[in-house]
């Protein structure tokens, strides 16, 4: 009997996602073929009608929400709407919450994953230089007009985001790190002009918006 429609997408998307939380983390060099195949309660021989190889997997798995719209790891209890106005807000919120931190394996691959990108080929490379330019797109479109380029901010903002995780998550001390954060995260807001809109106060804004409990 013939599989139903969008079976073999169905089934691809699981191995992503299985191949997702394991970089995040493993990273890339100690999670094999068959460790992702069995996260997605698959056969180790099916992989092969999938994809040509682990790397060639790997391009697929530097993807975000900020490019796949099927990706579901909007953190819990964090909702980014990237059809609103002020989406650049929410996406610095959601990027440097709490949940984001600790959600290790459903996180962004622009954190988990930018050693092993650097190590890797020029389609790796470019799937991740992908995903930050949309997030940079995502920004700059709503940013506020408060002088200097909008791209320029836009960029800056995107790193300290990115960058910030990932200097967070390399810490022993908890408080530093969530210190860390939260500096990171009043930078970028005055950076695109947002912190205007809602200071935050333990990580949770004055005004409501659609990225709900960005807890710190």
């Amino acid at each position: 009997m013939p599989y139903a429609a969008g079976h073999r997408t169905q089934i691809k998307g699981k191995i992503i996602q299985s191949a997702r939380r394991l970089f995040n983390r493993h990273g890339f060099d100690n999670v094999s073929i068959a460790q992702i195949m069995a996260g997605a309660g698959l056969t180790h021989g099916g992989f092969y009608s999938y994809f040509k190889s682990k790397s060639d997997l790997y391009t697929e798995v530097l993807g975000c929400f900020f490019t796949d719209p099927n990706w579901k790891s909007c953190w819990e209890g964090v909702e980014v709407d990237l059809a609103s106005a002020d989406v650049g807000p929410q996406v610095v919120r959601a990027y440097l919450s709490r949940q984001h931190f600790e959600d290790v394996e459903n996180s962004c691959p622009m954190v988990a994953l930018p050693t092993d990108v650097s190590r890797s080929n020029a389609h790796a490379k470019r799937a991740f230089e992908n995903v930050f330019e949309a997030m940079v797109s995502v920004l700059e479109r709503s940013s506020v007009e408060h002088g200097g380029p909008r791209r320029a901010r836009a960029q800056a903002t995107a790193a300290l985001c990115v960058g910030g995780m990932v200097v967070a998550r390399a810490m022993l001390n908890r408080g530093r790190a969530d210190e860390l954060r939260q500096a990171c995260m009043s930078v970028a807001l005055t950076l695109g002009g947002w912190h205007d809109e809602g200071r935050l106060k333990n990580g949770n804004s004055k005004r409501s918006h659609p990225l709900r409990a960005g807890k710190v």
